[in-house]
């Protein structure tokens, strides 16, 4: 009797301290997730299974489509109306959706409505848009914890970083979702990354997407997805050769077992979840009794523990009687968008609370603030090597575990494990600029310069190889009105290329995008291009400085006065040649013959002068005449001879940017759409606002008396000195390429008329080593330094830094200058230029030949007076047999004495 009392006694106790209670669920899932369904079943299973537990669980299933939206919501507003008609309004709404529109529906739905949710949603912190802008109560019962298929590409950035990864390629299938991974999964991580489903299953189209991706120069290939869809990209890989040591092969998987392929010869790093040690035997039991055999087994243990955690909260929310009491549920309809009912439910903590042990892995949630995009199923993950040869897999070598999470590094039994990822190399993206990068097919990446042997040095101590291509545009990358950019810029942005190297200016609108080294060149801004002044010489400039017809006119006038002085000599009763008793006692006689007259006329207009002037009046004032005219032409010739000789001394050079802008005679421009035209463009811009912002304040009529006249506003301030030249530049016309450029500045006439190219001052300082006809004019103005770019938030920045400082220290730097521009082979032997102020010999030369010349033909005329005064002038016997009879009796006349000569028989004269 005693014994039945207290078997009674038990059952009474029993039965008020397990009190069971009806729970209300709205399950919402998507049409491809079978899987959470079932494990869904498999969790109210459990519960009606297990009385302790004090659960009856009554489930409202609701199954849509990701992309429909519309009929989506339509059809979720119907179930969970006909629940609140019914007196069985939802405690929980368990949203099973993953991601799309129709994720995002459910979301505005449950927060619209107040209804508590938790979410089994793909999305970190912030990429659920619906549950955004939660305020401090909402957060309490919209909960979303990450399915495990979320947090497994958390691994891949893990193994970049350990291994210094510099590109990547990674490949889902559909089981995993990629849309928010894109810009987080590798974010400040500077390794250039594509992130691509697999676009079909066709053997082909694989292979023909790989190639793709090996074009763009990737050679590290992470596979996401189930064991089929592995085994399908790694025969494309086999039959296309891409296996081997310039590339590595990781693999991703929730599935179970072993992967497999056709592989020649293949290593690949296998990375699947494994569940807990102390969840391994709850597992089982699962599996067993309940028939929870859905794969991967990790995905139907996460949506088991996540219902059956939900389950339990709200459970624990009604025991404990902090479940609202009178609990008012608002239908589809009656929502106007500001009417969300205040809940005070705190799921959250009833939902942390739980103590039901873990079926695969424990869930994460952080302790403070929301749980949203932060909490996360925290499962281990194995890391493997598997071999492949011949189709058969020969060996697995174990690499070490991972924990789930967003910064938890590897855990490696091989720490370095290098043996598994391509070798650490970088692409870079350049422009061309002699001398610092040239293009050169001889050399061992295609390119020489002053940058590629800077970057020879850096990669020498960082250990890493690199493959540099131009930029698609061959642009070093400036910002349009649109915003968009160009050039290397552009390609660093949209990570194609992991460092952007040339002589590329720090700019501020460039360092809002990308990052830069320290400065490795010293500051450099732009200059003046010009062609070298011609200075024009000739041996007989001395006869230029009078015009032919000046000097005919001149001939002339000699002849003429030469002629008009004998006449009047000879004409004239006074002239000495009439009048030879006047003149007796002068001790200066002089006949003016027509040779002496030619003669007096040509030694007046020396300082010699003509000597005795004539006796007569007439030809008196004739050389009067003659002398004053000299007189002017002679000072008028030497007057003239001096500017001459001195006129291309007298050009004043360009010398300055302003001495450019205020001269007509040379035009200037630089090439268009250049970073230096950019720079005039903006420099003209910020003139026009600043006259705009004076003439607003000169036309305020708000303005006192007072206030004006602090301003002085009728005075402009600012000078239109770039707006003047930026219209002068768009009239002398632009050149399209650097080439155009150089020609209009080789072609000008000379350095006062012509073309003036405005560059970089590096490239004029080259153009101007290795041609002689150009000249850097003026100095350089805005002066940026060059640095070397990388990626936002890359790590290179400071691994670059502290080289190029090492090399600046170790004077590395110092020695490429010296080695690209004192020492390079392309420079040429320009001569120096006379600065000098005296007359040189190339323009004075002729004097000296014209009195070469005339020394020789006064040897000439010595020779022909000699001959004409010996041979002609006397007469000459041979011998005195030929003379005549009467010659030989008469007489026979000696000049001199020491003309007779005996010889022989003959008596020669």
């Amino acid at each position: 009797m005693l014994l039945f009392v207290t078997f009674i006694l038990t059952i009474f106790h029993y039965s008020f301290s397990q009190t069971t209670q009806n729970i209300n669920v709205l399950l919402i899932n998507e049409e491809n997730n079978a899987l959470a369904e079932k494990s869904f079943e498999v969790a109210k299973e459990y519960v009606r299974r297990n009385p302790s537990l004090g659960l009856a669980v009554d489930p409202i299933i609701v199954v849509g489509n990701r992309t429909d939206a519309k009929a989506f919501l339509e059809n979720v507003c119907r179930k969970y109306t006909d629940m609140v008609s019914g007196k069985k309004p939802p405690h929980v709404v368990l949203d099973f959706t993953t991601t799309g529109v129709g994720s995002e529906t459910i979301k505005s739905f449950t927060s619209a409505l107040g209804l508590p949710t938790i979410s089994g949603s793909f999305g970190q912190e912030g990429d659920l848009r619906q549950w955004r802008g939660l305020n401090s109560n909402q957060t309490q019962y919209l909960l979303q914890v990450m399915p495990p298929a979320d947090l497994l590409p958390e691994l891949i950035r893990a193994i970049i970083i350990k291994q210094d990864i510099t590109n990547a390629a990674v490949i889902f299938d559909d089981f995993f979702v990629m849309d928010h991974k894109y810009k987080s999964l590798l974010f400040n991580i500077p390794t250039r990354h594509l992130i691509t489903p697999l676009n079909s299953f066709s053997k082909d189209d694989i292979k023909t997407q790989l190639q793709s991706l090996r074009e763009l120069g990737i050679t590290n290939f992470f596979v996401i997805g189930s064991l089929p869809t592995i085994k399908k990209v790694l025969n494309a890989a086999n039959e296309k050769e891409y296996f081997g040591r310039k590339t590595a092969w990781f693999a991703l998987t929730l599935d179970k077992g072993n992967i497999s392929c056709q592989c020649k010869n293949a290593t690949i790093v296998l990375m699947q979840p494994t569940p807990d040690i102390s969840s391994k035997d709850r597992l089982e039991k699962l599996k067993t009794n309940y028939n929870m055999n859905g794969e991967p087994e990790i995905i139907s243990a996460f949506y088991f523990d996540l219902s059956l955690r939900a389950f339990l909260a709200i459970k624990s929310l009604l025991d404990s009687g902090k479940w609202p009491k009178s609990m008012e549920y608002m239908g589809c309809d009656d929502f106007d968008g500001k009417n969300t009912p205040m809940r005070m439910i705190d799921l959250l903590t009833a939902f942390k609370e739980i103590k039901e042990a873990p079926t695969y892995a424990p869930f994460f949630m952080p302790n403070g603030g929301a749980m949203n995009g932060r909490s996360y199923l925290e499962f281990t993950t194995n890391l493997s090597a598997v071999t492949i040869r011949d189709g058969v897999l020969i060996g697995t070598k174990s690499l070490g575990k991972w924990i789930s999470g967003f910064s938890n590094a590897l855990n490696l039994t091989n720490v370095y494990m290098t043996n598994y990822s391509a070798p650490l190399a970088y692409k870079i993206v350049t422009a061309l600029q002699t001398p610092f990068v040239m293009k050169d097919e001889q050399a061992p990446k295609g390119f020489k310069g002053y940058c590629i042997d800077l970057m020879d040095e850096i990669s020498q101590i960082l250990k890493f190889d690199y493959e540099i291509s131009l930029s698609p545009d061959g642009k070093f990358g400036a910002i349009d009105e649109s915003g968009n950019w160009n050039g290397i810029i552009k390609e660093l942005m949209e990570k194609r290329a992991d460092i952007g190297l040339s002589s590329l200016s720090v700019m501020a609108e460039r360092e809002d995008v990308v990052d830069f080294t320290i400065p490795y060149y010293d500051l450099v801004g732009l200059a003046i291009l010009m062609k070298v002044p011609q200075k024009t010489s000739s041996l007989f400039k001395f006869l230029t400085v009078l015009e032919d017809d000046v000097w005919f006119s001149i001939l002339a006038a000699y002849f003429f006065v030469s002629f008009f002085m004998w006449v009047f000599e000879k004409w004239s009763p006074y002239s000495y040649r009439n009048n030879r008793e006047l003149y007796k006692d002068d001790d200066e006689k002089r006949e003016f013959t027509l040779t002496e007259c030619l003669s007096f006329c040509m030694t007046s207009l020396t300082p010699q002068g003509g000597g005795v002037a004539p006796k007569n009046l007439s030809g008196r004032i004739l050389v009067v005449t003659w002398w004053l005219f000299g007189f002017t032409m002679v000072s008028s010739y030497c007057a003239n001879l001096a500017a001459f000789l001195s006129v291309s001394r007298m050009d004043t050079p360009i010398e300055s940017l302003d001495g450019l802008s205020k001269q007509y005679k040379i035009q200037y421009a630089p090439v268009k759409q250049s970073p230096t035209m950019l720079y005039f463009e903006r420099m003209a811009n910020i003139e026009s606002m600043f006259y705009e912002i004076w003439k607003e304040m000169s036309l305020n009529d708000s303005l006192s008396d007072v206030e004006r006249a602090g301003l002085d506003v009728l005075e402009y301030p600012v000078s239109k000195k770039y707006t003047k030249m930026w219209n002068a530049m768009i009239e002398a016309g632009m050149p399209n390429t650097e080439q155009e450029a150089l020609a209009r500045v080789e072609a000008s006439k000379s350095s006062q008329e012509g073309f003036a190219w405005i560059t970089d001052a590096s490239d004029v300082r080259y153009l101007v080593m290795i041609n002689c006809d150009l000249q850097k004019a003026g100095n350089e103005f805005s002066k940026k330094p060059y640095a070397i770019a990388v990626q936002t938030g890359s790590p290179l920045k400071d691994q670059f830094d502290r080289v190029i400082l090492k090399l600046s220290n170790d004077r590395v730097l110092e020695a490429l200058k010296e080695k690209w521009w004192n020492d390079n082979p392309e420079a040429a032997q320009c001569e120096k230029v006379d600065e000098s102020y005296g007359v040189s010999i190339q323009n004075i030369g002729g004097v000296f030949i014209v009195t070469f010349v005339a020394i020789s033909l006064v040897c000439l005329t010595v020779g022909l007076e000699h001959w004409w005064h010996i041979f002609k002038k006397r007469t000459v016997v041979t011998s005195v047999s030929q003379m005549q009879p009467e010659t030989k009796t008469s007489k026979l006349l000696f000049t001199k004495e020491s003309d007779l000569k005996i010889s022989g028989s003959n008596l020669e004269i």
